[in-house]
């Protein structure tokens, strides 16, 4: 996108990003035109190069059409249909050749638990916003083949999961115009998110503790849009005062430089991280001054524009900023990266709607360092003004399943930590040792934390504990500043080693490091620096370095600090982890007896931290409690 000649910025209307409505709709027209080359005959399927998911070409060539349908749609609706022709009559000729069985790209039907099922709710969706303009033009003949094919929807099976909403709006979309649908069925998909709201704004993806951006994205996304849809305004209000709450703490997920939390599933997606501000903008349910909506979105989608999104033929390709296919799942194809569309929803906003128009506001790490507890999925975020860093530690999200066929817990899910700057190692021996506390057995078996479970968060504190085998673990984080504090009580057998591991950083340059009395750290060219220090119960520090296992960049390292033999029983090790702009991590002064740490912080704050029941913090100065 960088590629792309942008208007000039306007530093008046938008002092942080530079960015307007204009920037946003010259990204939506040059993402466009770049896939129209790889348009099959008749603009039905659009095959894009790239590794195919295991739905198969047909598929792929499907989800190519309908994920860029649904951002012409919002390009088309958001300008009232003042679109250059050629547009419409593109998608108006993909959807009359899609939908005709004769035709030699023909979409594939849908069928129980497909893939095409999750390209249809988008067509739906798409068709909703765009009927003045497309499906109320088509011929009777070709509207009926368009609701044909959608109806194969009624019926079918999906996942327990955010699938269930995609029957609800494709079969809402069915009623509008008059096609075959099931009220019980879309009752149905809205009664089951209702099992998974896990309070304070937050739903899990299907049971479990499955946290991550589809609660934003597709969680409150599609419950809203289906309101807005069918003029439910009792289930409207109920989404929205959801979607307020969720903002409030949402809004913390984003970097000074406007780069998202790397943490979850389906990260290839990208600037769709910003789908929920929008949506809350757009259906009055945002609790954020409306420049701080644009300030935030804007610098999400200027971010990854600065680091080359999409590359230079104008593609969103398989990976976060350049390819990389360890960071995504079997289920996406090529054109999977184009859900990154639901960024674009605030075309949907009037242009003389504030969201827009107003000055830009800023956003809260621009301000001041910001601590946001999140009980609902045991998450606490500590964000950096300084830096502009934001760094998430899991005490909350594992994505419980049953473990994955290779037996590596997957790195989305299970690390101790995230940030808007690093993320998660994958492959070798490196990802088994960032952000993750390991007890390895002298046969070099490590513990995994699989299923992670959740005992507090609050305030500036935070607590779990996981199980694998003999070994247990209970971990209490302390945040301050830029640092987590890391409190593990083990209990595992004689002759095991210990070793938790900071944040892995990454970069294209060789990067700078060091390792010597107990503090080991690696530093990247610009300043960013990921450091741990051993505070009580290790031996040793240092820095595993690897190559082509980081989505950040091609060379990564990860710093750690080892206790070379457990004493066997119960024994406490705590440690210093940050991530940040700094010369030396800072020390802390600690003291231990039994189940009781006592942590003396740089700024003459002391927290008392309580290990026995549910772990507990106390906090004070200088010998007093706090006030």
């Amino acid at each position: 996108m960088q590629h792309l000649p942008f208007p000039p910025p306007d530093p008046r209307r938008s002092p942080h990003t530079g960015w307007t409505r204009a920037h946003w709709e010259a990204a939506a027209d040059h993402l466009l035109a770049s896939v129209e080359p790889y348009a099959t005959a008749g603009f039905a399927q659009y095959r894009l190069p790239g590794r195919p998911s295991r739905a198969g070409e047909r598929s792929d060539g499907l989800e190519g059409f309908a994920r860029t349908f649904l951002l012409a749609a919002f390009r088309i609706a958001g300008a009232g249909g003042d679109v250059p022709p050629a547009l419409l009559e593109r998608y108006a000729a993909g959807l009359v050749a899609g939908t005709d069985p004769a035709h030699p790209f023909a979409w594939p039907a849908l069928a129980d638990m497909s893939q095409q099922l999750v390209e249809a709710a988008s067509v739906a969706l798409a068709l909703h916003e765009t009927r003045p303009w497309l499906f109320d033009r088509l011929a009777p003949g070709e509207r009926e083949r368009v609701v044909a094919w959608l109806a194969g929807f009624v019926g079918r099976r999906t996942p327990d999961n955010n699938w269930v909403l995609f029957r609800v709006v494709v079969e809402q979309f069915l009623a509008q115009v008059g096609g075959p649908h099931e009220p019980d069925e879309i009752a149905g998909g809205l009664a089951r998110i209702e099992d998974w709201y896990v309070g304070d704004g937050w739903y899990s993806d299907g049971k479990g503790k499955n946290f991550d951006y589809y609660c934003g994205w597709a969680m409150h996304l599609y419950p809203a849009l289906w309101a807005r849809m069918a003029g439910d305004t009792v289930r409207q209000e109920l989404y929205a005062s959801r979607l307020r709450r969720f903002l409030e703490q949402y809004q913390h997920f984003f970097a000074a430089d406007g780069a998202p939390v790397h943490q979850g599933r389906s990260l290839t997606y990208r600037f769709a991280t910003v789908a929920p501000l929008w949506l809350g903008a757009l259906t009055g349910a945002s609790p954020l001054p409306p420049g701080r909506t644009r300030r935030l979105a804007s610098g999400v989608l200027r971010h990854f524009a600065e680091h080359g999104v999409p590359d230079e033929r104008g593609l969103l390709t398989l990976g976060w900023y350049q390819p990389f296919l360890p960071t995504v799942q079997d289920y996406s194809g090529p054109a999977s990266p184009y859900w990154a569309s639901k960024a674009f929803l605030g075309l949907l906003v009037p242009p003389d709607d504030p969201v827009w128009a107003d000055q830009e506001e800023p956003a809260p790490v621009d301000v001041a360092d910001q601590v946001v507890s999140l009980p609902a999925p045991g998450w606490l975020l500590h964000a950096t003004r300084s830096d502009g860093v934001v760094r998430l530690v899991n005490h909350g999200s594992d994505r419980d399943r049953v473990p994955p066929p290779d037996g590596v817990p997957d790195p989305h899910y299970l690390k101790f930590a995230y940030t808007s700057h690093t993320g998660p190692e994958f492959g070798g021996a490196a990802s088994g040792v960032d952000n993750h506390l390991a007890v390895v057995a002298p046969d070099g078996t490590a513990s995994a934390r699989r299923r992670i479970e959740p005992l507090t968060v609050a305030d500036r504190f935070a607590a779990s504990a996981y199980r694998d085998g003999a070994v247990h673990v209970l971990t209490a984080s302390v945040v301050h500043g830029a640092a987590e504090i890391r409190i593990h009580q083990v209990n595992a057998p004689a002759g095991h080693r210990v070793q938790d591991g900071g944040h892995a950083i990454a970069g294209p340059a060789p990067l700078e490091l060091r390792e010597g009395d107990g503090v080991a750290l690696a530093r990247r060219p610009d300043g960013l620096t990921s450091a741990v220090r051993a505070l009580h119960g290790y031996t040793g520090a240092g820095v595993l370095k690897a190559e082509g296992t980081n989505a950040f960049g091609p060379c990564s390292a990860t710093p750690y600090v080892i206790a070379d033999e457990h004493s066997g029983g119960t024994a406490i090790y705590v440690s210093l982890v940050q991530l940040g702009v700094m010369d030396e991590p800072p020390a802390v002064g600690v003291r231990v007896q039994d189940d009781v740490v006592v942590l003396e912080l740089p700024d003459a704050r002391v927290a008392t931290v309580r290990l026995d029941g549910v772990p507990t913090c106390e906090w004070a100065f200088q010998g007093r409690q706090r006030p």
